[in-house]
């Protein structure tokens, strides 16, 4: 499944899930704006008609951006992201900066479904690019 589908598609079903649409009322929809039964059916043309009636009837989709939401929680990872985020601002970077590398390392959407060794790892190369940056100053 291509890249953009799978979004659409994870899309569609976080507006199902927002809008409170149980599976009949999900599925009738699905068939009256794009005449098919499953999401899986859906075409490109009609994965956009469907993403367009769900915003028209009040689907909002969000922008994850900044930091994660679970940074102050007493987790075990709570200390690990304090740590990314102060390697981040030190940087002058984004949160979007280190999801990009969790994505990229781990293949992760989120910093937030990083194991505590995938947040190690995050951290090791943000300190490598620390020390590539201070040395490239002097």
């Amino acid at each position: 499944m291509d890249k953009n589908k799978k979004s659409e598609l994870a899309k569609i079903h976080i507006a199902k899930k927002q809008l409170g649409m149980d599976d009949d009322t999900y599925r009738a929809m699905l068939q009256q704006v794009a005449g098919v039964k499953s999401a899986s059916e859906l075409t490109e043309k009609t994965r956009a008609k469907v993403l367009d009636h769900l915003k028209k009837v009040g689907f909002k989709p969000v922008k994850h951006k900044g930091r994660p939401h679970n940074i102050d929680t007493k987790a075990g990872n709570a200390k690990q992201l304090s740590k990314i985020e102060a390697l981040l601002a030190d940087a002058g970077r984004p949160w979007a900066y280190a999801a990009s590398m969790a994505k990229r390392m781990y293949k992760k959407d989120a910093l937030e479904f990083c194991s505590g060794t995938e947040l190690a790892g995050i951290i090791a190369a943000l300190v490598r690019d620390a020390k590539k940056r201070e040395e490239a100053s002097q």
